[in-house]
């Protein structure tokens, strides 16, 4: 059987720090995380407009269906 100190030991490692980015990498790094909140919000926009332009035919359609002949 084993104690809880060995299973932690064997199991958990420690986790070293990272160095801090230089400028220029620090600006790299910042560049890359706008591209992806950028694609995000672009794809975020194109469902919106998709699900509208969705509703508005719904709201045509379900007209029509209304719509005495």
């Amino acid at each position: 059987m084993m104690r809880i100190a060995e299973i932690t030991e064997n199991t958990i490692k420690p986790v070293k720090p990272k160095a801090p980015l230089s400028p220029a990498q620090a600006r790299i790094a910042g560049l890359k995380q706008s591209v992806e909140r950028d694609r995000q919000r672009l794809q975020q926009e194109r469902d919106r407009q998709r699900q509208q332009r969705s509703a508005v035919q719904l709201s045509k359609q379900r007209q029509r269906i209304s719509k005495p002949a």
